[in-house]
């Protein structure tokens, strides 16, 4: 699911959780960790939403959140940030410090 700055507040505060996905085309370990999230998000469909946030089209998130290195994912529980997780990482590594929020 494609995330905006429209978009985005609507999303964390109307799913229990929620891990957003801050990326640029032009990243090469986005493009790396991005087929990872993409499993993972059809593997926990109906229990954590997933989306991707192009940080070069939307700045007024990447600021709020002060994304200065990327892949980051912001994992929300009921409308919070609790994680912040950087960097490319195999499956094995993210998907523990993602599920243990659930």
């Amino acid at each position: 699911m494609q995330v905006t700055d429209a978009t985005f507040k609507e999303m964390i505060l109307n799913h229990p959780l929620v891990v957003v996905d801050c990326w640029a085309p032009w990243c090469a370990p986005c493009h790396m960790v991005a087929p990872v999230v993409e499993e993972m998000a059809r593997d926990y469909a109906g229990r954590i939403l997933f989306g991707k946030l192009n940080v070069d089209e939307n700045h007024e998130v990447a600021t709020q959140y002060q994304i200065m290195g990327i892949p980051t994912l912001l994992v929300f529980k009921n409308g919070k940030l609790v994680d912040r997780i950087v960097g490319a990482m195999p499956r094995q590594m993210l998907e523990p410090k993602i599920t243990r929020h659930l």
